[in-house]
């Protein structure tokens, strides 16, 4: 897997992945925030898939 995911991109993703995640476990939003588990991922494996056919890539490291 190609690294396409840079350092300001995978914190974001991190931080509100877990926010919503938090949140839905909590009951202040719904079920829906579990969706969460996408951008988490994303950040933690620093690929997003979705980036692909666009030809976007947020990392600086080749």
């Amino acid at each position: 897997m190609p690294v396409n995911v840079g350092t300001l991109d995978r914190m974001v993703r991190i931080i509100g992945g877990a926010l919503l995640i938090v949140l839905a476990a909590t009951g202040v939003i719904g079920m829906l925030g579990y969706i969460g588990i996408v951008p988490l991922l994303t950040g933690i494996f620093r690929f997003c898939p979705a980036y692909l056919p666009f030809g976007i890539n947020s990392c600086k490291t080749k």
